[in-house]
């Protein structure tokens, strides 16, 4: 399957790039076993972040941003089997939750839990 990850990027940081930075890692930490179970890792930022740099965006949160950092993940999901949430507080990580409930797709909420995962 093709997993989104979806936890705090932006969120609880205050935008400070070392702590946003920590955040990109906790949600790639579970990427490589997810990959090693069989599936594909996808994250929404790998895919956002070079769009907004590209589009001109000077800081999180700028016009460029919000045009591309949700809509990716939305978009995504489309393209999606399931939805890993991570643990941390993230509005938008939970709306993700929500758009995957209403769409039928499969939401887990620890990594174990996704099939073929051995922790």
């Amino acid at each position: 399957m093709m997993i989104l990850i979806a936890g705090p990027y932006r969120g609880g940081t205050n935008d400070d790039p070392t702590l946003m930075a920590n955040n990109l890692a906790q949600l790639e930490s579970v990427a490589l076993p997810l990959f090693r179970a069989g599936h594909l890792p996808m994250i929404g930022e790998w895919v956002a972040l070079p769009l907004i740099k590209l589009g001109g965006s000077t800081q999180p949160g700028d016009e460029v941003w919000n045009e591309i950092q949700y809509p990716v993940a939305h978009q995504l999901l489309d393209k999606c089997d399931a939805l890993l949430r991570i643990k941390g507080a993230s509005a938008g990580a939970d709306n993700d939750v929500r758009l995957a409930q209403e769409r039928g797709i499969p939401v887990y909420f620890r990594l174990e839990d996704v099939p073929g995962v051995c922790t």
